[in-house]
């Protein structure tokens, strides 16, 4: 009873901290093809500003990542969350500048379109903003640093709760807030105060979580380079090497089970991407549903992803493995996408619901075992690179998905259905493999 009572308030400020942050970043997305087109671009400019992003995180996320491993999670959470803010505060900027126009095209490829100065801001902003977004990966390795293995199931089901709470909420408070007279300038102006927000959390109620770096208490930032000075503890010394600072991505690739891991990070991500590419262009030309139809259509399906990752996995924890809930979870995506192909709307409603048990059965459960594998020192790089698989996945399926969906139209979620049933072929031959490698080291009866 009394762990009950206390465990909330020691993941509650990281909860908080992820919540904050998807909340800032969803709310601009149902308002950023408006922004785009407001300041002179069309929707091939939409495309490139949507993929500079991930580009950016693909960089960016590695650095991070391994920073925290160095001078800990909660100086890299601030330094992220800071760029996220002067990030906002770019997009802020662009309502103001005159819409000077840089130069335009007007051709087969990218269409018809000027690129103003306002415009080539928000590439800035979002080459900032993806560079220094480094916080999901860096929450993860936080959140696995305070996990143990009898809640880590739980942890990471509740930290999937709080994004989709995020994403929920989000998109629902912009469609409020630019129906009024400032329309698209004031989301983003929340966005920027809930980014400020965050960075004042993590000072106030974040503990350093690695148990190798001292936290050194008062983060007054009298000086910029005490902030970034690091005081270790002596502790690991059974599983670190003095090479364990390194931690490259070579190094962390020889990490047992890592090479599937990451593959399957990159596997997901791409079916994804294949999804939120296609998904908008399928609503509004195929099934003719309005913004408010797609909007709920999302937001119904957060709301399951809540109630999977937090109830259901918080009963699930320490009852069924992590590998069973990603086998079914993959299953249950496989027959989503592929009922996604028809147009009926009780079919895709079934469809969506399928999708929200089979990601949020799966995805918390592969983070819990993604936090499983090397030791704390490396949980910032091994998010940090997974992060970058994700990204990179990101970057290639929202443009192959654009593309595919021109000519393949809804047969472009079948692809993601086979994606995710190699995905469940991996995980299920790896699995038997690791059995049979495990019963063949077992001695024999009657042996020495």
């Amino acid at each position: 009873m009394l762990k009950f009572n206390i465990f909330p308030k020691i993941i509650f400020p990281i909860l908080l901290v992820n919540f904050i942050g998807i909340l800032g970043y969803s709310i601009v997305i149902p308002i950023l093809i408006f922004i785009v087109t407001d300041l002179g671009g069309n929707g091939f400019i939409y495309g490139i500003l949507g993929a500079t992003y991930p580009f950016f995180q693909l960089i960016g996320a590695p650095i991070l990542g391994r920073l925290s491993d160095r001078i800990g999670r909660k100086k890299v959470l601030i330094v992220s969350q800071a760029g996220t803010f002067a990030a906002w505060m770019l997009f802020l900027l662009a309502f103001i500048l005159p819409k000077t126009t840089l130069w335009s095209s007007d051709s087969e490829l990218t269409g018809s379109y000027l690129m103003t100065l306002p415009l080539l801001l928000l590439f800035i902003a979002r080459i900032f903003d993806g560079f220094t977004g480094g916080n999901v990966s860096v929450a993860n390795a936080y959140l696995s640093d305070i996990s143990t293995d009898d809640n880590r199931d739980k942890n990471f089901g509740m930290m999937g709760a709080s994004t989709s709470l995020g994403f929920v909420l989000g998109p629902a408070v912009a469609g409020i807030l630019a129906s009024t007279l400032l329309g698209e300038a004031l989301p983003i102006l929340l966005a920027a105060v809930i980014s400020l927000i965050a960075i004042f959390v993590i000072i106030l109620r974040l503990p350093e979580s690695n148990p190798c770096v001292v936290d050194t208490g008062n983060l007054g930032f009298r000086s910029f380079r005490r902030f970034f000075q690091v005081e270790h503890k002596d502790c690991y010394t059974d599983d670190i090497t003095k090479d364990d600072a390194s931690n490259s991505f070579w190094k962390i690739l020889k990490l047992e089970g890592i090479p599937l891991l990451y593959a399957i990070y990159f596997l997901t991500f791409l079916a994804f991407s294949l999804f939120y590419a296609g998904l908008p262009i399928y609503a509004s030309t195929i099934l003719k549903w309005s913004s408010t139809e797609l909007g709920i259509f999302l937001a119904y399906s957060s709301i399951i992803m809540i109630l999977v990752q937090g109830p259901l996995l918080s009963y699930l924890s320490g009852r069924v493995s992590n590998i069973l809930c990603i086998a079914v979870g993959t299953i249950l995506l496989a027959m989503s996408f592929y009922l996604l192909s028809f147009s009926d709307i009780i079919t895709l409603y079934i469809a969506n619901t399928l999708l929200s048990l089979g990601n949020g059965l799966m995805w918390p459960s592969f983070l819990s075992l993604l936090s499983r594998t090397g030791n704390h020192q490396m949980q910032g790089a091994i998010q940090g690179y997974g992060n970058s698989m994700g990204s990179f996945a990101s970057i290639f399926g929202l443009i192959l998905g654009g593309i595919l969906f021109e000519s393949m139209q809804m047969a472009v979620f079948m692809i993601g259905a086979g994606i995710f049933l190699i995905i469940f072929l991996l995980v299920v031959f790896n699995h038997f493999k690791n059995k049979r490698s495990v019963i063949k080291q077992q001695p024999k009866v009657g042996t020495v």
